[in-house]
């Protein structure tokens, strides 16, 4: 399990925050955010979770359980025993389930346009992990791209490297085994909800959501009627803030699934603003 520590660089505060990414990321691409929390006295823990990027890639029974537990054992080995913890997209459904299991060593709970903010299950039809790798083999930069524009209200060139990262990954010979875990993690997403254990949640919540963000699971293969009823983030940010028993609401304009890409001061300001408190 490949992972990043990096001390704080200004004056120490004595407080770490666990960063945990998204399903078609990686660690690294949370670079902004690790030096502003670093610059700001925080300790900063980001971890590769086991099938994403510089981490081993196997062939598992992918479950949110399984990561909670890879990334408390971490943070026992760092000698970490309470963090901050963020978590963005699939992050924040990972980061909800780590929250659930180890409250103690949970002081806050932040999530950044988390994907599982309702049960997909209700409305995105079952396919087999087979299916879903066979789709997976037919991955291509064209259809990379034109997934991840979605994540986005303005796209910006910079923003392609996160195209190209997993479009030269299909070009290696290792490519079928990264292709079950996409699948494999996918299947994940739609059997494990955590939605229904939000009010269960202890610590203090931040929900920070980008309004124009339609992310959803399974958008290829919904009726257009299902579709127009899934992703509607200003509706589902407000729905999960009363779930939580103690959660602050971040609605940023104009922004979609990506507010540390996309208004790095904005998210930046409400998370430090947060953890201020």
């Amino acid at each position: 399990m490949a992972y990043m520590d990096v001390p704080a660089a200004g004056k120490a505060n004595g407080r770490t925050v666990l960063l945990l990414h998204g399903k078609n990321f990686f660690g690294s691409y949370w670079n902004v955010t690790i030096r502003a929390l670093s610059e700001a006295g925080y300790r900063v823990v980001v971890p590769d979770q086991v099938g994403f990027g510089k981490s081993s890639k196997p062939a598992l029974d992918y479950s949110f359980h399984t990561l909670a537990t890879n990334t408390k054992q971490l943070l026992d080995k760092l000698d970490i025993p309470k963090v901050v913890v963020v978590g963005h997209s699939m992050g924040g459904m990972l980061a909800t389930r780590f929250a659930r299991m180890f409250p103690e060593a949970t002081t806050h709970l932040v999530l950044e346009n988390p994907i599982g903010l309702e049960d997909y299950r209700f409305l995105v039809p079952w396919r087999s992990t087979e299916d879903l790798y066979r789709d997976q083999l037919g991955t291509t930069e064209e259809s990379i791209r034109k997934y991840q524009k979605t994540y986005y209200v303005t796209w910006r060139p910079e923003f392609d490297e996160y195209v190209q990262i997993p479009f030269r990954q299909t070009l290696s010979a290792e490519y079928p085994r990264l292709a079950w875990v996409s699948a494999a993690t996918e299947q994940m997403i739609y059997q494990q909800p955590v939605v229904h254990e939000f009010p269960l949640v202890t610590a203090p919540v931040l929900l920070v959501i980008g309004q124009a963000d339609r992310t959803t699971l399974g958008r290829a293969r919904v009726s257009p009627e299902a579709l127009a009823k899934l992703g509607q983030y200003p509706e589902l940010g407000k729905r999960a803030a009363k779930a939580f028993p103690k959660a602050t609401l971040v609605e940023i304009p104009n922004v979609g699934h990506i507010p540390h890409f996309e208004a790095p001061e904005k998210w930046h300001q409400a998370l430090l603003g947060f953890l201020g408190k």
